[in-house]
């Protein structure tokens, strides 16, 4: 589950317009932070705060939190990658782009054709550009872990 769904209209839909600002905003906090234990005590005060009055809204944060801070397990000079969808984003806008200038497209799989060179060609040039510095990723990963006793 992306970060994004937590700030976006899926979970805001259950909380009336004239609170989203704010709520939005207590619910911005807890994804800012680059502690998950500073992060995790921060929706559950958020949890605790709006349980009675937003109960569904509630509900769906509790269902994907856990998922939804993954991406503070990885060191902190990867954090802002991982729990962005920019990259994916722009490809879909490339996609899009891409089909929009065929219009009416003879069957699907040729539309899945074209999406699919669209993508491979992205994919193409990630490999040779150099998205996130690993030696922190492999740093981390070299350190011993601590076994339960």
């Amino acid at each position: 589950m992306k970060v994004s769904k937590f700030r976006g209209p899926d979970q805001l839909a259950h909380v009336p317009q004239s609170e989203r600002e704010a709520v939005a905003e207590e619910l911005k906090e807890v994804f800012t932070v680059k502690r998950r234990s500073t992060a995790e005590s921060l929706a559950q005060g958020f949890m605790e705060r709006y349980r009675e009055r937003y109960r569904r809204a509630v509900e769906v944060f509790a269902q994907g939190i856990e998922e939804a801070l993954t991406y503070l397990e990885f060191p902190g000079s990867h954090q802002g990658q991982i729990k962005s969808t920019n990259v994916l984003e722009r490809l879909f806008r490339e996609v899009k782009r891409r089909t929009k200038v065929v219009g009416v497209f003879p069957s699907e799989k040729s539309l899945a054709n074209l999406a699919t060179v669209v993508m491979l060609r992205a994919s193409e040039d990630w490999a040779f550009r150099r998205y996130m510095d690993m030696g922190p990723l492999w740093a981390a990963e070299e350190k011993p872990t601590k076994k339960a006793t």
